[in-house]
């Protein structure tokens, strides 16, 4: 199988069947193929192979920073039912769900996080620091986040994210966050209004669209933000998805936003997701990303399964998942939860041997019970439907190819 190489790492380029003829998605850029580049089980032709190499489609980019994802608390202020945080529903019928053990990230720590990321980053020769805020919900954890974004800056800060569910965020807290080095912050919706409001809900009841949309139009004004709304899909909320990308059209500044829809995972905690990976679902993504790059959503066209830096390396060289408290995980998933930690920021990661079968990677399809074989279909078929939209409409890039 043709590949690229990432320092130890397989980056598998992907080829899908188009409108009019193929597309090869490598490392390095996207290209059109025809019939006679491919054999009879869609392997690239030694001629074909040897001019995409040639051309950079293979080439992958070397890392420059350091991935640090630090969970700044472990609460949450919402009562999902879905999170990967849960370890068990709530049978009462409520929606406060039990979930992974409290904990805050406090100056200490913070020491402790930054010193082994300096350490780390020396190791690996990377010269820039990359910060990911998560929890739980971050903001929770407000001055948690200042602080340490502010004395990342020592230690080569080049820009942070964060992952917030968009209740808390208000101007004045996203101006500070912002001058201290926020980039782009990802917020969920679980579909239009009335379904997002059932499901993504307050642990003290309560919905949160309304909120999260209002709380987003503000910082907009405020600052230079830019936003990653990440669409849950499930058979819960498919149907008022169409309503909820004008809706958002509507209230938020589509130029600022990238637009992501995602099937949900059962992730073992009691919740499941009915929604078959079948051709009319995989119509409406189509339908879906389609209508928001004609109302000036930004969506990110289709790629290689590229590593991880945090957890695809079974070393963590490239970067790290660290909890409020200190420990480490392999990834965002299994950040806080018992059993699964794979060191500390003051002693560093355990031996290979004793973290094996908790070093999971977020590239991994275990949360789905489908078939790997369905998923990758129904990816190939919405990807390759993008791909000819974005060609067709002139928004594919110039790093795109005709192989001739």
């Amino acid at each position: 199988m043709y590949k690229g190489q990432h320092r130890g790492a397989e980056i598998l380029p992907r080829v899908l069947r188009g409108e009019h003829g193929w597309w090869f998605l490598g490392p390095g850029g996207v290209a059109r193929l025809k019939d006679d580049h491919l054999t009879a089980s869609r392997e690239l032709r030694p001629a074909a192979e040897r001019s995409l190499r040639q051309r950079g489609l293979f080439d992958v980019p070397a890392y420059s920073g350091y991935s640090l994802t630090v969970l700044t608390s472990t609460h949450c202020n919402l009562g999902c039912a879905y999170c990967f945080q849960n370890t068990e529903q709530d049978t009462s019928g409520a929606n406060r769900p039990t979930r992974i053990r409290y904990a805050r990230l406090t100056s200490a720590t913070i020491t402790s996080v930054l010193e082994f990321a300096a350490r780390r980053m020396a190791d690996a020769e990377l010269s820039h620091l990359d910060v990911m805020l998560f929890g739980g919900e971050p903001l929770l954890n407000p001055q948690g986040c200042r602080e340490l974004l502010a004395r990342a800056a020592d230690y080569g800060l080049r820009r942070a994210s964060m992952t917030s569910n968009g209740t808390l965020l208000t101007p004045k807290l996203a101006r500070q966050l912002s001058d201290l080095g926020l980039r782009d912050v990802q917020v969920t919706f679980d579909g239009d209004l009335a379904d997002h409001d059932a499901i993504r809900v307050r642990r003290t009841g309560g919905g949160t669209f309304d909120d999260i949309v209002r709380n987003m139009a503000a910082v907009t004004e405020a600052t230079p933000l830019t936003w990653g709304l990440r669409v849950n899909v499930s058979h819960h909320n498919h149907r008022g998805i169409d309503e909820l990308v004008e809706r958002l059209a509507g209230g938020l500044d589509p130029s600022r936003c990238s637009l992501y829809f995602a099937r949900v995972g059962d992730v073992g905690i009691g919740y499941g997701n009915d929604l078959e990976f079948s051709g009319t679902i995989a119509a409406s993504f189509i339908r879906w990303q389609r209508r928001a790059l004609e109302l000036g959503f930004h969506v990110s066209r289709p790629r290689t399964v590229n590593p991880c830096q945090a957890c695809s390396y079974t070393d963590g060289r490239y970067g790290a998942v660290v909890n409020a408290d200190g420990t480490l995980s392999s990834c965002w998933e299994t950040a806080g939860k018992p059993g699964w930690q794979v060191g500390t920021v003051r002693d560093g990661y355990l031996p290979r041997e004793r973290t094996e079968g908790k070093w999971i990677s977020c590239e991994e399809f275990y949360q789905y019970d489908d078939e790997l074989s369905a998923l990758t279909r129904f990816q190939d078929t919405v990807d390759a439907a993008l791909l000819d939209y974005l060609s067709a409409t002139g928004r594919l890039g110039r790093r795109t190819r005709q192989d001739r």
